[in-house]
């Protein structure tokens, strides 16, 4: 019984408290020993997709300005976030991402010219221009298409892994949310469910203190997101969210345990939105300038690329070698997705039902008529 006690009070210690592997230097603290798991090339792997994912933002962020997209939400600020948890699992794993997860999707293999035709809607989108510009699903990677209605993801996430319970199936299921998502029912729906049933899920909390317009400060009375874990009966932890490390160790062990059948995991990770909620958003009209300065001095980048740079990984030439070859990468993507033709009149019906109405494929016949 004194175990047990112990063991809850670990927990609940860890709902709150901050867990760092680097100060905001770049510096290993003492006592935490979790880089040295990864080698020189997983570290730099880490770092390279950390770049990638803001170079692309800030290439596609380009392009909705330009009126080439209609719409685009970045992840400036919570590449570490992003990165970090997206490393720590397996290929059969799934994801229910929310709105910034989209490097995740890279990470397990969705080709970059699909990712950006996604932002297109033509035909080398594989949902065929049906989901909005920056919501984005592969089915090759287990990653699952998000609606903008917020938390709806969550119950979807346990489902699957209640599932793959029965079936006896190894996988784990990572179910990314903003901090906002914790307002809603199906947070609550999904958070009691897993505890119950104890199914292999990872709720991974991207805290980024800004619920489009509202401050984390209205969000909860609750001294952390990670402690409310605790009322379903399961483990909460609490992480610097701009520490990749951090974060890679954190979601690791939780996958780790989940896979192994010890339950679900709800994971805060406290990090910043640098930019504004998308690109529909004046985040100037409602954010104090001086916050967003102080979070800037704390980039997850820069901070990893300091600790790179101690060991000897990082310097201005590969710097500037890395820059140069994603920045092609990304290019090359773009000119394919602009080169792809808008998704054939049929996908309307075909990709939709395994056998067509006669009344919708009437009505396809009526449009081709006029559209050949």
């Amino acid at each position: 019984m004194d175990t047990n006690r112990a063991q809850r009070a670990s927990m609940a210690a860890d709902a709150v408290r901050m867990l760092r592997v680097l100060d905001t230097q770049g510096h290993s603290l003492q006592g935490t020993e979790y880089a040295h798991r990864l080698s020189e090339e997983a570290l730099w792997e880490l770092y390279s997709w950390m770049t990638r994912v803001r170079l692309l933002d800030a290439r596609l962020m380009n392009l909705q300005r330009q009126g080439r997209i209609g719409f685009y939400g970045v992840s400036t600020g919570e590449e570490a976030a992003v990165v970090g948890s997206g490393y720590a699992l397996e290929p059969e794993d799934w994801v229910f991402p929310a709105l910034r997860q989209g490097g995740v999707a890279l990470m397990r293999g969705m080709p970059l010219s699909v990712y950006v035709a996604q932002c297109y809607g033509n035909a080398l989108d594989v949902q065929k221009g049906r989901q909005m510009p920056c919501h984005y699903a592969y089915k090759r990677a287990n990653f699952v298409a998000w609606s903008s209605c917020i938390g709806t993801q969550l119950p979807h996430a346990v489902g699957t892994a209640w599932a793959a319970r029965f079936k006896g199936d190894p996988l784990v299921v990572l179910a990314y949310l903003g901090d906002g998502a914790t307002s809603e029912g199906d947070f609550h729906v999904a958070m009691n469910f897993a505890g119950v049933f104890q199914v292999p899920v990872v709720f991974f909390c991207q805290n980024n203190q800004w619920a489009i317009s509202v401050p984390f400060a209205r969000q909860t009375a609750s001294e952390s997101i990670a402690i409310k874990a605790k009322a379903y009966g399961f483990e909460g932890v609490r992480v610097d969210g701009n520490d990749v490390l951090a974060v890679y160790e954190v979601t690791r062990r939780a996958v780790e345990k989940a896979r192994g059948g010890g339950g679900p995991t709800l994971i805060e990770a406290v990090t910043y939105r640098m930019g504004g909620h998308s690109s529909s958003d004046d985040p100037t009209r409602y954010r104090d300038p001086q916050e967003v300065e102080e979070w800037q001095k704390r980039d997850p980048i820069i901070r990893f690329r300091r600790y790179l740079e101690s060991k000897g990984l990082w310097d201005e030439k590969k710097e500037v070698q890395l820059q140069e070859r994603l920045n092609a990468e990304i290019s090359q993507a773009i000119r394919e997705a602009e080169s792809a033709p808008p998704p054939p009149l049929e996908t309307l019906v075909e990709d939709v039902y395994a056998e067509i109405p006669p009344r919708l494929r009437r009505q396809l016949q009526e449009v081709k008529r006029f559209t050949e």
